[in-house]
């Protein structure tokens, strides 16, 4: 194509929004602060790393974000591809062995010969040329300050503060306390999970809420995004809070009772040999100690090995709305996109999906073409449009959802039914846009 876009930052929406740019002809420079310079949540020099969850969530279609992925890999995404071959069993979820996921990314866009990847932190905007910013919630300050002046220093750039959830190894799990199986018996049994009783759960609580924190500075509780709260600040709404959360029973029989618990804690494989497990919803920002000593406090986790401690760190986005038009270019100077968790959407998949829409639609820009608009009709479309919606005053990070997708129009009776239906309309204007494209689309 003899067009040449620097991209800044590979991790999930760098990486997808280069993949789909090199295949498309068009020559990459990726650029990645590691392995010069980390954050607190790296932990490989690894593209695409998770530094969070190792699940991409439900993969069941009657889900919004189980369409969103049925929509990617039908437009060739990299990171579900990758997803996949790497996916370790977690009932209707789609959860991936962490360091072999973020090692097959970056074999591929290191092996492709249309992306030259310069390593090293990146301190300025470039002054010119078309570049890509996707280096989300863990943007270096210097690039975060260049950023800001690019949008008139006006504030435009917000913070708040994300948080990951400890790993403990299988082997130090006390299995006579604990047992495997996914709520409701759905799927396959993927998930160990830890009871406590009633006097277990207050104890337990009572630790959780008054344990010493680490220090972050500027975190207060109401900063904290909901999607990824941690489960101390959770605990403090209430001392029945994180029985209708992470720890809630519901489904769950414990076999050597026949009953549901009073609360239970669940553990997800985090690698394909399931010798790693992280705790579901445990996100939290206590010094390691208190952590150690609080979660070993659930009696199947008494002689738990935690193999990483949570972290707390700091998330940075835009207010988008007023800045990004539908393809996430800067309005002001659309030379430059935004992709990822920079641009307010929330959550590794919807990351990657910003980043599939921006290379997209920048190699047919490039090409001379005219833009494919994925309608709102589309999950991939109605994320692109809630950033971009110049009417959304109070503008948060959001998760891909049924309710920013247009209603059918006609009534399905059951919540189930109807969002297959709208899964349905969507993968048929994905198919239809596919169609229309032609190679254009599918790279």
């Amino acid at each position: 194509m003899g067009e040449q876009v620097t991209v800044i930052g590979a991790g999930l929406a760098g990486s997808e929004c280069a993949w789909q740019l090199a295949r498309r002809g068009v020559s990459v420079t990726l650029c990645e602060m590691k392995p010069h310079k980390r954050t607190p949540a790296h932990h490989t020099d690894d593209f695409a790393e998770l530094v969070c969850s190792n699940s991409l969530r439900s993969d069941q279609l009657e889900n919004a974000v189980g369409l969103l992925k049925e929509e990617m890999r039908r437009l060739g995404s990299l990171i579900l591809a990758c997803a996949d071959e790497t996916r370790v069993e977690a009932g209707g979820a789609l959860a991936v062995d962490r360091h072999g996921f973020a090692r097959l990314v970056t074999e591929r866009l290191r092996g492709h010969p249309n992306v030259t990847v310069v390593d090293g932190e990146v301190t300025e905007l470039p002054t010119e040329g078309t570049v890509v910013v996707t280096t989300g919630p863990l943007t270096s300050d210097a690039l975060a300050d260049a950023i800001v002046r690019k949008l008139g220093g006006d504030g435009s750039t917000l913070h708040f503060f994300d948080a990951a959830a400890p790993l403990v190894t299988f082997e130090s799990v006390d299995m006579s306390s604990a047992w495997f199986a996914s709520r409701y018996d759905r799927g396959t049994a993927d998930y160990v999970n830890c009871p406590l009783t009633e006097e277990e759960y207050l104890a337990f609580w009572e630790a959780l809420t008054t344990a010493e924190e680490a220090p972050v500075h500027g975190f207060e509780d109401k900063n904290v995004f909901e999607g990824c709260m941690p489960v101390e600040v959770m605990a403090r709404r209430g001392r029945e809070t994180l029985c209708y959360g992470p720890l809630k029973p519901r489904g769950l029989k414990d076999p050597r009772t026949g009953r549901e618990p009073y609360a239970v804690v669940q553990l997800r494989r985090d690698n394909r040999d399931g010798s790693v497990y992280n705790l579901v919803g445990f996100q939290t920002h206590l010094r390691f100690p208190e952590q150690k000593r609080v979660f070993s406090m659930i009696p199947a986790l008494r002689n738990a090995e935690f193999v990483r401690y949570g972290v707390m760190h700091r998330n940075t986005y835009l207010d988008s709305p007023r800045k990004l038009d539908r393809y996430y270019r800067l309005m002001a100077e659309p030379r430059i996109s935004f992709a990822g968790q920079m641009t307010g959407v929330e959550g590794y998949v919807e990351s990657a999906a910003s980043g599939l829409l921006v290379g997209v639609e920048l190699a047919r820009r490039l090409a001379g073409k005219p833009p494919v608009d994925f309608p709102q009709e589309t999950a991939i479309g109605a994320l692109a449009l809630y950033v971009s919606n110049g009417s959304v005053t109070d503008f948060q990070p959001m998760n891909i959802n049924f309710g920013i997708i247009p209603p059918l129009g006609y009534r399905v009776r059951g919540k189930r039914n109807k969002n297959a239906e709208l899964s349905r309309r969507s993968l048929e204007l994905i198919d239809a846009l596919r169609g229309e494209a032609a190679s254009d689309l599918v790279g």
